[in-house]
């Protein structure tokens, strides 16, 4: 612990040499534009990746970027970024290499874990004739990946929160990125876009 205080206040001599008032501003509040659902993988720094400062991103992470609808941090998140912070696009970002949808794939226990890795079986189910139509694993892996983010941001926009936002004047676009580790780059899904924004589910989905 010893090196992440000395860290801290380099930072924080770097910083105010930068801007005297660096800090005065962060504490006078935020207005983020995004909201961010991704993986807690210690390899991806969100601001980072996204050239993003302070303030202008906020956060939620859980292993393999789920967004399940008994979740209520998930949801607290969520209803907080829409209906108080006002954010503009809501982003479900997952990456290749996830350990924990790798797991999800495997026929092993891993404990506790196992309960969260149930949802991501189920998409393994939704999209079986597909997944196993992939004979190389490392890309059943980076598909599986794949289909994990887009059955994430549907998750996302089957909530109430959600729902009622795209009510208002000015809802918040939902977006599916991927993030190459091996690359540094992150793509655009389109997954509302293939979905015809769930119109296909309306009927049940659908809330008046």
């Amino acid at each position: 612990m010893e090196k992440i205080f000395e860290n801290n206040k380099k930072w924080v001599e770097r910083k105010l040499i930068e801007d005297k008032d660096y800090f005065n501003k962060l504490a006078n509040g935020q207005k983020p534009r995004y909201l961010y659902i991704g993986c807690s993988d210690s390899r991806i720094p969100i601001n980072e990746v996204t050239g993003t400062g302070p303030g202008e991103i906020f956060v939620h992470r859980n292993i393999a970027n789920m967004v399940v609808h008994t979740d209520m941090n998930l949801l607290s998140v969520l209803q907080y970024a829409v209906e108080v912070l006002k954010v503009k696009d809501i982003i479900v970002c997952g990456h290749y290499g996830c350990g924990g949808v790798a797991a999800a794939a495997s026929n092993k226990q891993f404990g506790l874990m196992d309960n969260w890795l149930r949802n991501i079986k189920d998409v393994i189910r939704l999209h079986e004739q597909e997944l196993m139509s992939i004979e190389d694993e490392d890309q059943r892996h980076r598909r599986l990946v794949e289909l994990n983010i887009t059955e994430q941001v549907l998750n996302l926009s089957k909530t109430s929160i959600i729902q009622n936002a795209m009510q208002t004047d000015d809802p918040p676009k939902l977006y599916g990125l991927v993030y190459d580790l091996s690359e540094g780059l992150l793509r655009d899904l389109n997954v509302m876009e293939q979905q015809n924004c769930m119109k296909r589910y309306e009927h049940i989905y659908g809330l008046l």
